[in-house]
């Protein structure tokens, strides 16, 4: 019964992350806690490569219908991978079963489950103010930051999130994103948050799986349902009432940030 469960849950997240650019770490280690009692170190390395291989193949799709912008994928990977080595090398120091190392990582994930909220929130609000296309001429322009800098210190505290509570890529990513790119489509904004995401969480899930944070068969079932899951909701990501999903995952992550750090 738990087989069909771990798939069920698995498309329906690759759904939301393929029609919002959210919902991997943000929604799946929440489900994997509460609802299958996984414990919190092993649902984050878990996820981690879940996140990694759902969306690789939602940005294989937009890879194919040249949505992605790779300069931007570059810039903010160049400061979140680095981050990510690091983070991971102090987990293996200090050891992610133990005690205290766990409650860190829960009440880190609750924090940033209530960031990645608010960043939903901001986004179903104001998502509409990003153009819908670039301009004749823009391409480069729109594909750069208000300043050099700021892709390497925001993509620094993505990859430590990430790293640590499998939680940020997504909402937090896109709303950084907004913020730096402005110029770029939502379109745009949401296939590079994927495309970045994904040696984003490949480093750090198999930087947990080398210190025996990943349940590989679990993590089969999962992919089982998502790869399909972000196939379709990306191919009606620009035909769903972007608003209307944003405001209720907003809610739910808010209720989730809440319950882990009240554990």
């Amino acid at each position: 019964m738990h087989d069909i469960a771990y798939i069920f849950a698995g498309f329906f997240v690759g759904l939301i992350v393929g029609l919002t650019g959210v919902g991997g770490g943000s929604l799946m280690t929440p489900i994997l806690i509460f609802f299958f009692g996984v414990k919190p170190y092993l649902a984050i390395g878990t996820d981690l490569l879940f996140a990694a291989f759902t969306k690789m193949g939602g940005t294989f799709n937009m890879a194919y219908s040249r949505q992605i912008e790779w300069r931007v994928v570059l810039h903010l990977s160049a400061g979140s991978i680095p981050a990510a080595l690091t983070t991971l090398w102090i987990l293996k120091t200090v050891g992610p079963a133990d005690a205290e190392v766990q409650h860190l990582m829960t009440s880190t994930l609750g924090a940033a489950l209530l960031l990645t909220a608010a960043a939903t929130l901001y986004k179903a609000l104001r998502g509409k103010a990003t153009p819908a296309r670039i301009a004749a001429g823009q391409e480069a322009l729109a594909a750069t930051p208000r300043h050099w800098s700021l892709p390497l210190l925001f993509g620094a505290v993505i990859g430590t999130l990430v790293s640590l509570t499998s939680v940020g890529a997504g909402a937090i990513g896109v709303t950084v994103l907004m913020l730096l790119y402005p110029m770029l489509p939502l379109p745009r904004i949401v296939a590079a948050d994927i495309a970045y995401a994904v040696p984003l969480t490949l480093v750090a899930g198999m930087g947990h799986a080398s210190i025996g944070s990943v349940d590989w068969p679990m993590l089969a079932k999962l992919l089982a349902g998502s790869l399909p899951g972000i196939w379709l909701g990306s191919h009606f990501m620009t035909r769903t009432p972007e608003r209307v999903i944003r405001g209720f995952l907003s809610l739910l992550l808010a209720y989730a940030g809440t319950k882990l750090i009240l554990i």
